[in-house]
């Protein structure tokens, strides 16, 4: 079985007391690696390790030398990019043609990117000005110092990367917590950083299962600046936490995020793309397109694609590369999602598909794709994050009725719409509340442009020159002139000044 240990200031430590935690592959249900079970003092020694490495060497590098440092990093990543798959699959469940294809390769991309902006990205501008005095005026981006970034199971190794990436390309320190089902990547990520050269203490991972670590990291006073990636509620509790001392918060939580169908979509297109949105990572995805909205007049039209389409997944091993859906996180989330799929039975929806454990995987937490309609959107299956393979389809009578169904909701995250008209769909784009909105696609992240939630889906941005500011801070340096005195006029507002005869 796989060991890994904490690695806080360059080097790997073991956790306080050597406690250790299993990981489980959701595949087998069996504990394929351990980890060090960090303790409270664990977490402040790495705040500690984060807050020296920023106020010593890093901070002597230039953004030239640290954009160096993010291309080896990336290119650390792709040397080792087998081992990244194959642990990402044991500790996710994710399918190998998934992780593969996307989620290790983005990690990658992430610090190439990353790299790539820096080198273009000027951190100071300067203004002269004559008004109300003659003065030159600076405008400069600083880094906070030592940062935190507490990210989630569903996609650990691209969520690491879009933490670590750009705070310390800003110049800024890290401490990482990945989330306990899912630490392996995150671990290796910080061997890969310290092999690319990163200063001892640039960035520490530390990992336990207990509540109580993210508190210590976000509450320590030399951590400048709190990143989350995770649910709203947790997001709200960090919030509070981090107001206590005023820090500032980037949060990307969670999401309820509505898939419009217009009448004159091409459905061949916009059904297999709904099943895209939702069932990607097994609908273990914040941005998931859960509920589908869907004209009234091509309702069961729109239905049975679906279901033809969902037939057509396979549910399955996921080091297969056939295999398009693999199980659940872990069996706490497949209890959760039989919940909610009773409780959308007992509203009144109905099961068009799905909604049941697979047959013949009697190992692993597997489900199978659930597709629900007479789904209004008063239902709690319509309202809450479900973070599973179930779609909700609401039927709409027109275009308003879809634009209001889409925005009742306490998040704004993501959306979609399908239509052949280009105009017509960006013309309602503009009017749904939400961060992020695709038309005739989904799931398509670009690290080149923001990404971030409006309501209850979060604060502040990620990726692209949105995400790099935000692990900045700026100042404004006025520089006036030296003198003559009397060149100071509004001194005397305070101060009056004398003639030498008075």
């Amino acid at each position: 079985m796989d060991q890994y240990r904490l690695f806080i200031d360059g080097a790997w430590c073991d956790a306080e007391g050597g406690r250790t935690v299993e990981t489980i592959n959701p595949a087998t249900e069996e504990a394929w690696a351990t980890v060090a079970a960090a303790s409270t003092a664990d977490a402040r020694r790495a705040v500690d390790s984060a807050h020296r490495a920023f106020h010593g060497a890093w901070g002597e590098l230039d953004k030239d030398a640290r954009a160096d440092l993010l291309d080896e990093i990336a290119e650390g990543i792709r040397e080792r990019e087998d081992e990244f798959v194959d642990a990402e699959i044991a500790d996710t469940g994710g399918p190998v043609r998934k992780v593969s294809i996307a989620d290790v390769p983005i990690a990658a991309q992430t610090f190439e990117y990353y790299a790539e902006l820096l080198r273009e990205t000027e951190f100071e501008e300067s203004h002269e000005e004559d008004t109300p005095v003659e003065s030159v005026n600076r405008i400069v981006r600083e880094p906070y110092g030592a940062t935190v970034g507490i990210v989630p199971w569903n996609f650990p190794v691209a969520a690491a990367s879009w933490k670590i990436a750009p705070a310390i390309a800003a110049g800024n320190t890290m401490v990482l917590k990945p989330s306990p089902h899912t630490p392996v990547t995150a671990l290796m990520l910080a061997e890969v950083c310290s092999a690319a050269g990163l200063p001892d203490g640039v960035v520490n991972v530390v990992t336990a299962p207990e509540n109580a670590l993210g508190e210590a990291l976000i509450t320590h006073p030399r951590a400048e600046k709190i990143t989350f990636t995770g649910s709203t509620v947790v997001g709200r509790i960090i919030a509070g936490k981090a107001a206590e001392r005023l820090k500032p918060v980037t949060l990307e939580l969670g999401g309820k995020s509505p898939n419009i169908i217009l009448d004159d979509a091409d459905l061949d297109t916009a059904c297999m793309g709904a099943l895209f949105g939702v069932y990607y990572n097994h609908g273990q995805a914040c941005i998931a397109g859960t509920r589908l909205l869907v004209p009234r007049a091509l309702h069961d039209e729109i239905v049975d694609r679906l279901v033809e389409g969902a037939g057509r997944m396979v549910v399955g091993d996921p080091t297969d590369f056939e295999t398009t859906m693999g199980p659940l996180i872990a069996g706490f989330q497949r209890d959760k999602v039989e919940h909610y799929v009773k409780a959308g039975l007992e509203a009144g929806a109905k099961l068009a598909c799905g909604g049941s454990r697979p047959d013949g995987l009697d190992r692993g937490f597997y489900y199978t794709p659930t597709i629900f309609t007479g789904v209004t959107n008063d239902m709690v299956i319509a309202r809450e994050e479900i973070f599973g393979p179930v779609l909700s389809v609401i039927a709409y009578d027109d275009e308003a009725d879809a634009l209001a169904i889409a925005n009742d909701c306490d998040y704004g995250l993501a959306a979609g719409v399908w239509s052949s008209d280009l105009d017509r769909a960006q013309a309602l784009a503009a009017r749904i509340e939400s961060g992020t909105v695709w038309i005739n696609d989904y799931n398509l992240l670009n690290l080149r442009f923001p990404f971030g939630g409006y309501k209850q889906s979060g604060l502040g941005r990620e990726l692209g020159p949105h995400g790099l500011a935000a692990f900045s801070r700026t100042k404004h340096i006025h520089v006036g002139q030296p003198g003559p005195l009397e060149e100071k006029f509004y001194f005397d507002m305070v101060v009056p000044q004398f003639d030498d005869d008075s």
